[in-house]
């Protein structure tokens, strides 16, 4: 799997050129699923989460770039449903695309739904992240983070990086989402860990990292 993780979308020239060439054709040609699944968990989740699926959040384009194509891949929906039914749509999408929201509820409902034990074989198919949706792809979102708790605790998400990520850096409208904090949160985290901006993109294809970026990120070392 191809996974360009952002912070907000595709926010710029450059994290757009990015998506394309890793979707190989241009966007208008390919078939989009979305995944709002995570937006539940948080406070007035419901309205921003139609506003993901319907493509009407333009701080945060995702849907409604131009796909040729668009489903909804509703994740608590997936354990009532034979796999026969969703499992082919998936496998022959171009692209994810996976709303914000809280990284931990989403990771809990990748794993109950089975979307993640089918990640390994989508090799040709894009995830894009938005916020938590990149998130997700981490091994653990540090306990700045933690917002719904699994009954099982902890703050691991699934590990498909050997990174972590702290995104909105410096957002205006996220106060606590400081460079001086984002430090402190990568000091308790341990791993190797990015912290971006709205305007930046992690983009990891077969293992190779790239950060895209018109904003501001800092790479962090474990300590």
């Amino acid at each position: 799997m191809k996974l360009l993780l952002t912070s907000a979308g595709i926010k710029n020239p450059s994290i757009s050129k990015a998506l394309v060439d890793m979707l190989g054709k241009p966007i208008a040609e390919c078939s989009a699923l979305c995944i709002p699944t995570a937006i539940y968990a948080i406070p007035n989740g419901f309205n921003m989460g139609w506003s993901f699926i319907s493509g009407k959040e333009p701080r945060c384009p995702m849907c409604e770039l131009g796909w040729k194509s668009m489903g909804v891949l509703e994740l608590t929906a997936l354990p009532s449903i034979d796999k026969s039914v969703w499992v082919p749509q998936v496998q022959n999408t171009d692209v994810l695309l996976v709303n914000g929201g809280d990284p931990l509820y989403l990771a809990y409902w990748m794993r109950q739904s089975g979307l993640e034990d089918l990640l390994p074989s989508l090799n040709e198919t894009v995830w894009v992240g938005l916020s938590a949706g990149s998130m997700i792809m981490t091994p653990r979102v540090g306990e700045f983070f933690v917002g719904w708790k699994p009954a099982t605790g902890g703050d691991e998400t699934l590990g498909v990086v050997d990174f972590s990520i702290f995104p909105h850096l410096n957002h205006p409208a996220l106060p606590h989402n400081t460079t001086a904090n984002a430090e402190k949160w990568a000091a308790d985290i341990s791993i190797p860990a990015y912290a971006i901006d709205d305007e930046t993109a992690i983009k990891v294809v077969d293992g190779a990292v790239e950060v895209i970026s018109e904003g501001s990120w800092k790479q962090f070392a474990p300590q």
